[in-house]
């Protein structure tokens, strides 16, 4: 499935609705085209809305953490929402989790970009602990 990006505001803040696979690549070279163009247009904060990411490869997460590197470089950041239960797995396993801030409500995500809003974060150490349940 090709990898589909749309682009929205919300309060100032750009955010990237992705369906589809970040994987090696047509996919993985569009997710970092589309980054790219953005940090040269002046974005500097941005929301990944990952709920239809249904599928993130080695080479995808290498790009994730590129264009966020990218990014904080330029003075801005990426805030991850909405992710799958296989993708916040793949995160955690990987510790990428400690790099990344996640949400589950948009709006929580948004106010992450103005510090004297209250946001809730994803509770990674409740969603290990699920999961040491489960198994």
């Amino acid at each position: 499935m090709a990898l589909v990006i749309q682009q929205r505001q919300r309060e100032g803040i750009t955010i990237l609705e992705i369906k589809g696979r970040i994987t090696a690549g047509p996919e993985a070279g569009a997710f970092r085209d589309a980054i790219a163009l953005l940090i040269a247009a002046g974005v500097r904060n941005l929301v990944l809305d990952m709920r239809g990411v249904d599928y993130i490869d080695s080479s995808g997460l290498g790009t994730l953490v590129m264009c966020a590197t990218s990014l904080r470089r330029n003075g801005g950041n990426i805030k991850l929402l909405s992710l799958t239960r296989r993708n916040i797995e793949l995160l955690v396993m990987t510790k990428l989790a400690t790099i990344f801030e996640i949400f589950s409500d948009e709006q929580d995500a948004v106010n992450s970009y103005f510090p004297d809003r209250k946001i809730k974060t994803f509770d990674i150490l409740d969603f290990v602990q699920q999961m040491k349940h489960e198994a």
